[in-house]
C-alpha cells in the first residue's frame, strides 16, 4: 500500500517538478491546489492558509519537501516542516532542481531547509532530517532516480522519527 505523504514546496518556482513526482504513482499525496485555487486560498489569508495546511496534512504519515532554488527561503515551507516535526510525521527533503520545469529548464541547487529549524536543546533539524540528492546529471536519470528511492526515503523519515 502506498504511503500518504504530503508535498512541501516552493509553489511559484516547483509546481511542475512537483507534478512530475506526484504522477510516478508511487505515493498517494495530497492533490495539488491548480494556481487559481492557491491564490483564492492566500486571498484569505493566515489563517486560510493555515487551515489549509492543516487539513491537506491530516492523515499524512509524511511530508515530503521538494527543494528547488528557493524553497528554504519560503516562509509556508517552513511552516509545514515543523508543523510535520511537532506533529510526529516523517520528514524528508529531496532536490528536484534537476527535474525540468515548464520551460525546460532546470535550476540551481537550493540551501538545505532543514539548516534553519533548531531544536530547544541546540541541535538543527538538518542534523536529523535526511536531504536527498538524486543521482544523475539529467532530468531524466534524477527522475529514475527519484521513483526508484522515494519510498525507501519515506520509510527511513517515518523510522527517523519514531527514534527522535
Amino acid at each position: 500500500m502506498a504511503r500518504r505523504v504530503f508535498f512541501s514546496f516552493h509553489f511559484d518556482n516547483d509546481f511542475w517538478r512537483t507534478q512530475q513526482v506526484r504522477n510516478m504513482g508511487i505515493l498517494e499525496g495530497q492533490s495539488l491546489c491548480t494556481p487559481n485555487a492557491w491564490e483564492e486560498v492566500k486571498r484569505k489569508g493566515k489563517a486560510s492558509i493555515e487551515q489549509w495546511i492543516a487539513d491537506n496534512m491530516h492523515g499524512k504519515s509524511c511530508v515530503v519537501v521538494l527543494v528547488g532554488s528557493q524553497t528554504a527561503s519560503r516562509p509556508w515551507v517552513q511552516h509545514e516542516i515543523v508543523k510535520a516535526w511537532n506533529d510526529k510525521r516523517g520528514v524528508v527533503g529531496i532536490h528536484v532542481n534537476k527535474l525540468l520545469d515548464r520551460n525546460s529548464q532546470t535550476s540551481v541547487a537550493g540551501t538545505n531547509p532543514f539548516e534553519g529549524i533548531t531544536f530547544n536543546s541546540g541541535t538543527k533539524l538538518s542534523d536529523v532530517v535526511q536531504l536527498i540528492t538524486p543521482t544523475g546529471n539529467d532530468s531524466k536519470t534524477v527522475y529514475a532516480s527519484i521513483s526508484n528511492g522515494i519510498e525507501k526515503w519515506i520509510e527511513d523519515a517515518i523510522a527517523i522519527r519514531g527514534r527522535n
